[in-house]
């Protein structure tokens, strides 16, 4: 059966290359998303300033309990702002047999005036043993004034050992003497570059005193490396730290790097997911379709004495040679996709530059063989009836279109719909991200429930629109209803490519226009200063009151970005916060408050958004729980709720909140609000402030705002970038499925040519039927994208009305009638130009 399988193949070349194309690219698609997983599975950045180590204990992420269906799950998050271990924990691991030396290594943010594009981090010099750093030039520092320098920071600047150069760091320039350069062997441009301060100057520069960012520890000659780990770790779970070994070195020295790999692991592992759901719609229907177009060549098989069994071999046996075909073309151009996607994430900081595709193998045989199931399945599901019946009645069934479909069919198909009926009332009582994974269930629903119910739908459509069709084409009118009618099962594929092409793309396309609108939107419109004092190295809290004392400024704010850790559900996740004054907020920055007052924010209370308080269970006045973006636990009571909680984020803290727990203690801006008239936003007076501090200016708030539009449209891309590629599968399903449903048609548009209708005629009907088959699938893709749409942007938006460009609707709109169109009238008029004698006899 396998030889005729291949037979088969050769002669039905255009159900070949419909269902080969929808297979390959699936596998493409799908390849691309395993990659990302397999990736980032398999991504450990190696340690470059601690490589000489055998261990590094830092604090580098919090892992949170929590209670699901009477099971402990846990959730490990990565701390926003480098979580740090006490100074005291050095001692107690060098008394630990073995260890010849510990280490505390400081990580402060700093900037070289001469090098100003180089990446650079500070640290004591007792640090540069870790890598080690060896002096290729000069001395170490000796004194306060001195520091020694990696070579990447004085490449290109002419600068040698003696000279002078000014750093930033703390927000504040100061002068140093180069005493030395120093190199490390194997350093990376991922590690960044290193200057070194004598270890007692950089104790007084770290925000966060008494306590180190991470201790490398060093092994004596001829330790017991076994011995060594287990009393390192021994003396860390005691200190509720963690001990790095081995490749997880990469990790404490770079915490973004398992940033990067949770984010590779979890888009792909979620993009994958929906790619999995449109995938198996299309590869089923597009398998389906080119088994039902074959149920003559099927019914003669079983009528000259191939038995039931041998059909399914025949039909899986092409379905796997097609699939291996597939992913011949599929798995390699899943791997370029993925290396362009990996390059576009770096450019985009998504991930480091040092993150790589990684694996191939694994990833292309698990799609594989994935899909081939769903294909096989598909076959063998679609081929069931014919080799299910008597050979003679096989023949009979051919002939003829048969029945809509069962009644177990029909009862799924009306659960999955009332299910998603009743996701819409989920998703309005619900929030935040709950309100956004119900619309993705309710959206799914829905699909499935158009996928089993289109039968009954084209039918009941059929007779609804056959009055229209005829009074606007005439007798063709007439025969495209007749058409429609018939051919309900037939055409569930084309209706259910077409639904989930404009559903899928109208709710997830807009969704994320609406989001970003919406952040903006509160962003701007809860700006009440008109001028901001920016630093691209930070600004100190002094610079917030010396705004306050000029002339002309009404008040001024100083803010903070950080990231803090709240319980959900799930665990816990990370949210955007910042650290607020609150003497003049209220002049300065509206984030709605609706109950509370942030004048009441102290040092041990929080301001939270209406959407996080619900989320977590918090209420005015209450307790919050909820970890520092260090990983430190704090209790506060509630002060406020807020509305604006997407232009503001969730949480609004103190700054003495924050002192000692963030990397680098500045704040990011000075909101500053004048008198009418006052002219300080191009006052001498502000531009004098902000010239006194590195890397600072003056800006409109309205640049912030820019600013904000365009952080995201960059985080967005990812999202736009999946749904594009998973509504281009869609739409090019739909164009498969036409033109495969036209191409089947060359005997019934020769027998209606042979009774009298003309060529213009035969074109009439299948616009009439095109023109019915796109207003069904409009109506229903856009009524489940606007209930969609609406449901999920009213909960997490406040908003009755969904944002919608009208050149988005015009585009899918346009689209879709485009695609049908091309897809339907070019094979129709390839079809028609066959001598409709000869189309009669040709087989289906």
């Amino acid at each position: 059966m396998l030889t005729l399988a291949a037979q088969m193949l050769r002669h039905r070349k255009g159900s070949f290359v419909a269902t080969f194309i929808a297979l390959a690219a699936g596998i493409a698609v799908l390849m691309a998303c395993a990659l990302l997983v397999e990736s980032g599975w398999r991504y450990h950045p190696q340690p470059q300033r601690h490589a000489k180590t055998v261990a590094v204990v830092a604090d580098r992420d919090l892992t949170v309990a929590a209670e699901m269906f009477g099971e402990t799950e846990y959730t490990t998050v990565t701390l926003p702002e480098r979580g740090s271990v006490p100074a005291t924990l050095v001692d107690r691991l060098a008394a630990v047999p073995g260890v010849d030396r510990a280490v505390g290594d400081r990580f402060l943010a700093v900037t070289a005036v001469s090098a100003p594009d180089v990446q650079a981090t500070g640290h004591g010099w007792a640090s540069a043993a870790l890598a080690p750093y060896r002096t290729v030039a000069g001395t170490p520092p000796r004194s306060d004034g001195e520091i020694a320098v990696d070579a990447r920071l004085l490449t290109g600047t002419g600068l040698a050992p003696g000279d002078t150069t000014e750093i930033i760091t703390g927000g504040t320039g100061r002068t140093y003497r180069i005493s030395g350069v120093v190199q490390a062997d194997g350093a990376g441009a991922s590690s960044g570059a290193a200057l070194f301060f004598t270890d007692a100057h950089a104790a007084r520069l770290d925000p966060r005193p008494g306590r180190f960012d991470a201790i490398g520890i060093l092994a004596a000659p001829e330790a017991d490396r076994s011995a060594l780990l287990a009393g390192v770790r021994e003396v860390t779970d005691e200190a509720e730290a963690t001990a790095y070994i081995g490749d997880e070195r990469g990790l404490a020295e770079q915490p973004e790097a398992r940033t990067a790999r949770d984010f590779t692991l979890q888009a792909g592992a979620a993009f994958g997911g929906y790619a999995a759901m449109i995938i198996v719609f299309v590869v089923t229907g597009t398998v389906g379709l080119s088994v039902r177009h074959r149920r003559r060549d099927l019914a003669l098989l079983r009528a000259i004495a191939a038995t039931p069994g041998q059909v399914r071999r025949m039909l899986l046996g092409e379905v796997g040679l097609l699939t291996l075909l597939a992913a011949v073309v599929g798995v390699p151009l899943g791997l370029f996709a993925t290396g362009w996607i990996r390059d576009e994430l770096v450019t985009r900081q998504f991930v480091p530059d040092g993150f790589t595709v990684r694996g191939g193998l694994l990833s292309g045989a698990a799609v594989t063989v994935a899909v081939a199931a769903v294909a096989l399945a598909s076959g063998w599901i679609a081929a069931r009836r014919t080799t299910r019946i008597r050979p003679t009645e096989a023949l009979g069934e051919a002939a003829v279109e048969s029945g809509p479909g069962g009644r177990a069919r029909a009862v799924t198909g009306l659960v999955f719909l009332a299910l998603a009926v009743s996701m819409i009332g989920l998703t309005g009582v619900t929030d935040g991200q709950t309100a956004l994974g119900a619309a993705v269930g309710m959206l799914y629903a829905f699909v499935l429930a158009i996928a089993l119910l289109a039968p009954w739908i084209n039918q009941a459509a059929a007779r609804i629109l056959g009055p229209v069709l005829r009074a606007v084409w005439g007798n063709s009118g007439y025969l495209a209803a007749a058409n429609l009618r018939a051919n309900a099962r037939g055409m569930v594929a084309v209706l259910t490519a077409l639904v989930l092409s404009i559903g899928f793309g109208g709710t997830v396309w807009f969704l994320q226009d609406n989001l970003q609108r919406e952040t903006v939107v509160q962003s701007r419109e809860g700006m009440l200063a008109q001028h901001a004092l920016v630093g691209g190295t930070g600004l100190p809290p002094s610079v917030t009151e010396e705004a306050r004392r000029i002339p002309g400024v009404v008040a001024a704010t100083g803010v903070r970005r950080t990231s803090v850790v709240v319980p959900n559900d799930m665990g816990a996740q990370a949210v955007v916060a910042q650290g607020i004054d609150p003497r003049g907020a209220e002049r300065t920055l509206d984030p709605r408050v609706r109950s509370g007052s942030l004048t009441n924010l102290t040092k041990g209370t929080v301001a939270v958004s209406t959407a996080q308080a619900e989320a977590a269970g918090w209420k005015l006045g209450g307790k919050a729980r909820l970890w520092l973006g260090d990983g430190t636990p704090v209790t506060l009571k509630v002060a406020a709720l807020y509305e604006r909680g997407w232009g503001f984020g969730d949480v609004i803290l103190h700054p003495r909140t924050l002192t000692g727990h963030t990397v680098t203690g500045l704040d990011d801006q000075v909101l500053v609000r004048s008198a009418p008239d006052a002219g300080v936003g191009t006052g001498k007076a502000l531009t004098d402030l902000a010239g006194r501090y590195p890397a600072a200016s003056v800006v409109g708030t309205d640049t912030l705002t820019g600013e904000l539009a365009q952080d995201l449209a960059i985080s967005g891309w990812l999202n736009k970038l999946l749904i594009a590629v998973l509504v281009g599968y869609a739409v090019l399903a739909a164009a498969n499925t036409l033109i495969m449903a036209a191409l089947a048609r060359t005997r019934e548009l020769s027998l209606l040519r042979l009774v009298g209708v003309t060529r213009g005629q035969v074109k009439r009907m299948v616009h009439a039927e095109q023109a019915g088959l796109l207003g069904v699938a409009l109506v229903i893709g856009g009524t489940i994208a606007a209930v969609t749409l609406t449901s999920v942007v009213s909960a997490v938006a406040g908003r009755r009305i969904p944002y919608v460009p009208v050149e988005g609707w015009i585009g899918i709109v346009g689209g879709a009638v485009v695609l049908a169109l091309i897809a339907t009238m070019l094979p129709i008029g390839r079809l028609l130009r066959t001598p409709p004698v000869r189309g009669i006899g040709i087989r289906e």
